[in-house]
């Protein structure tokens, strides 16, 4: 008799496939990484992948959620401090924490968006989650450091966390296409 996952194992087990899904996809490719070679790498079954993700576009969406979590918790410990940082030192921070192999898989995901509509509908979600979080901390940074009235602040961040958006989805280009793909062979 197998034993049953607990429901924390799980969600480890599904960080496990979609950690070692980003790492085939940014040496790989999104369509040259197959099954096999996400399982090969996470050391786990085909069965095993299948038994948490249906298929690869399954394994996208939980590598650019993976993502989109680890940008989520800088950002809120940021908008949640006292003092936030300002929309250029939150930039530079997220500049920073870019990892080339994420920014591989980011840009590859964005190109397949432009003729897989499930793909797209996971681009336009993650980057409008991304930017909601740029406006809650630059609309923190206006209320708690620029003393800004909260009644206002939302609709001046607004324009700041869009440029803020745009400038980090080019550092993520720029990272994507000056890394290339050999650096992480063996």
């Amino acid at each position: 008799m197998v034993p049953r996952l607990t429901d924390a194992r799980k969600e480890l087990r599904r960080a496990q496939i979609a950690e070692a899904a980003v790492r085939c996809f940014g040496r790989n490719g999104l369509e040259r990484t197959s099954i096999a070679d996400i399982t090969a790498e996470s050391g786990l079954s085909a069965g095993s992948i299948y038994a948490h993700y249906r298929n690869k576009a399954e394994l996208v969406q939980a590598a650019a959620r993976a993502v989109l979590i680890k940008r989520a918790k800088v950002l809120g410990d940021y908008a949640a401090s006292d003092t936030p940082p300002g929309p250029d030192e939150l930039l530079a921070r997220l500049i920073a924490a870019i990892d080339p192999a994420e920014a591989r898989v980011g840009v590859q995901t964005w190109g397949e968006a432009t003729t897989d509509p499930a793909i797209r509908h996971i681009v336009v979600d993650m980057t409008e989650r991304m930017r909601a979080m740029l406006h809650d901390c630059v609309t923190a940074w206006l209320v708690r450091v620029e003393n800004h009235r909260p009644d206002g602040a939302g609709e001046r961040a607004a324009p700041i966390a869009h440029q803020l958006m745009a400038r980090y989805q080019a550092e993520l280009l720029y990272t994507a296409l000056r890394s290339p793909t050999e650096e992480t062979a063996p």
